[in-house]
């Protein structure tokens, strides 16, 4: 199977936070806990020269991943779709995962286990969207397999081409 991905198109997004706040319902996280899915802003130049883009951030799903290299316990695991999961009845809450991630994507709960973004893997197997892609009202993230998010891409930009012209 090709592996799954996020894509994420910083022209498009606005910072609205509704995938932070879409992630945080579908996991049924507390109001100010930490979302699996973050957004960033990034200003760039000074004075009259100023620019703020947004970065929309969770889980890559590394086809690598760092985090499964380094826990000690094997609580992470990769699916042949390329989700990158946890269980937390084998994490025994050392960090080892949240030290090797280059993005932030462990999250520690109260009880110290971790739990991270898991491309909403029941939407997925039910045929749908994760709910950050869904209610991104810009269409700033998209999500599908490799190969489909490469073909939307290079289809839209011969859109663009063709409009240009």
């Amino acid at each position: 199977m090709n592996q799954y991905v996020f894509t994420f198109d910083v022209s498009r997004c606005s910072g609205c936070m509704a995938c932070t706040v879409a992630c945080q319902d579908q996991n049924d996280s507390i109001a100010g806990s930490s979302a699996y899915r973050r957004v960033t802003a990034l200003e760039e130049g000074n004075g009259n020269d100023c620019h703020i883009s947004f970065i929309s951030i969770s889980c890559l799903h590394c086809e690598d991943a760092p985090c499964l290299m380094a826990c000690p316990t094997c609580a992470i695991s990769k699916d042949l779709a390329g989700m990158v999961s946890s269980n937390r009845d084998l994490c025994i809450g050392c960090h080892s995962c949240e030290l090797a991630c280059p993005f932030g994507a462990p999250k520690f709960a109260a009880d110290g286990k971790m739990a991270k973004c898991d491309f909403c893997h029941d939407r997925v197997e039910a045929g749908l969207k994760p709910a950050c892609v869904r209610v991104c009202p810009t269409r700033a993230l998209d999500f599908g397999t490799q190969q489909e998010v490469t073909e939307r891409k290079a289809k839209n930009a011969a859109l663009k081409i063709l409009k240009a012209l």
